[in-house]
C-alpha cells in the first residue's frame, strides 16, 4: 500500500487550488450521510491520498461538500442510476462507477449491471486502473 501511495503522490498534478484531506471526524459525518460504513481500504485512501489529482479519473473525496467528487453526492447519483445500495462509489467514469464492496473489493458497474472486472482492494484499483489511465 505504501508503494502505491508513493507512486500516486509522485504522479500527482500540480493545481492552483489543491484538494484537502479529510480527518476521521469528517469521515464519520460522511458515513452518517450515506448511511453506510466506509470500507477500511477506502477509508485509508480518503485519509491519505484523496487530495491527489491525476489523469482523467476523479475518485471521490470527502473534505469539501461543495466538490463534484464529494462522496455523498456521487453516491446519491450512483444509487439513483441503479448502482446497488450496498456499494460505496469510488469513482464515476462516463456514467459508469467503480464501487467498493463492504469487504473492500472494488467492482465495476456499467450499463445497469456489475461487470466481471474486479480488484482485490482500493489500492489494487489505484495501481491497475487510476495510475494506468
Amino acid at each position: 500500500m505504501e508503494d502505491v501511495i508513493d507512486d500516486l503522490k509522485s504522479s500527482a498534478e500540480s493545481v492552483p487550488v489543491p484538494l484537502e484531506l479529510p480527518d476521521d471526524d469528517t469521515l464519520v459525518l460522511v458515513e452518517e450521510e450515506i448511511l453506510l460504513p466506509i470500507p477500511r481500504d477506502m477509508r485509508e485512501y480518503l485519509l491519505t491520498a484523496s487530495d491527489v489529482i491525476y489523469g482523467a479519473l476523479e475518485p471521490v473525496t470527502a473534505a469539501d461538500p461543495y466538490s463534484h467528487t464529494y462522496l455523498p453526492e456521487v453516491a446519491a447519483s450512483a444509487w439513483a442510476r441503479g448502482v446497488p445500495r450496498h456499494l460505496v462509489p469510488l469513482c464515476e467514469s462516463h456514467g459508469h462507477y467503480y464501487c467498493v464492496e463492504p469487504d473492500g473489493e472494488v467492482v465495476f458497474w456499467r450499463d445497469g449491471d456489475l461487470s466481471d472486472e474486479r480488484w482485490q482492494s482500493v489500492w489494487h484499483w489505484v495501481r491497475d486502473v487510476w495510475l494506468e489511465s
